[in-house]
């Protein structure tokens, strides 16, 4: 099975096809260079183009288009969806979603990860995963409240993700061990979408994730 998966949560635009027999074509940004101003527009249809060109494969043989579900930034996600749809109309792919803090917690090498995202207004979108399962629902909190919630559970995770960069400083107060700035972990690997979506998983809405109500309004 041939997976292209792409996500756009987050400032980077990433993308990946994960090819059936098992090697990986990924393009993004370097490791260790997180994106502060996300170019989805300009940049995630070339990198998609880039992983099938390098894989030899065309459109027609992709299986399945996965995309990052969110929760993240609501424009970036808009994006991401969109693309994820008229791929899969235009060339009959059915089209799966992945929850982005699960995809961001499978690139962290701990038993207890802690995937947190920059939500901007002083907050971040988070979750907790223990061994792979999900421990602590996606929510959308300030800092501080993650870190009273921390102290009062005990637990000491890893944190990973723009969000866990930004807020170091505190998050380290409650025992929370960050992840070092130039590790890979930070970034939401669109290989990981690729490697979710190709498990066996319920039918889920291809409806984004938000958490939280978009910053714009319409104006009355």
């Amino acid at each position: 099975m041939n997976v292209l998966g792409f996500d756009t949560s987050t400032a980077a635009s990433t993308a990946c096809l994960l090819r059936d027999d098992g090697e990986a074509f990924e393009a993004g940004p370097p490791a260790g260079s997180p994106q502060t101003a996300p170019r989805h527009a300009g940049e995630l249809l070339p990198r998609i183009v880039e992983c099938l060109d390098r894989a030899g494969l065309g459109f027609r043989d992709v299986d399945i288009v996965a995309v990052g579900r969110g929760p993240g930034a609501f424009t970036g996600l808009r994006i991401g969806f969109a693309t994820a749809r008229a791929l899969g109309q235009a060339h009959s792919i059915p089209v799966r979603t992945v929850p982005t803090l699960q995809a961001l917690a499978a690139g962290m090498s701990s038993p207890l990860a802690l995937p947190l995202i920059d939500a901007r207004r002083g907050e971040v979108f988070g979750a907790l995963y223990e061994s792979t399962e999900q421990r602590w629902d996606d929510f959308a909190a300030s800092p501080e409240a993650l870190v009273s919630r921390l102290r009062e559970s005990g637990l000491r995770p890893l944190a990973a993700g723009d969000g866990s960069l930004r807020f170091r400083e505190l998050l380290e107060t409650a025992g929370v061990r960050v992840a070092p700035g130039s590790s890979p972990s930070h970034l939401v690997r669109a290989l990981n979408i690729c490697r979710l979506a190709a498990r066996d998983q319920p039918a889920t809405p291809i409806t984004p994730l938000y958490l939280r109500e978009p910053d714009a309004r319409p104006s009355r």
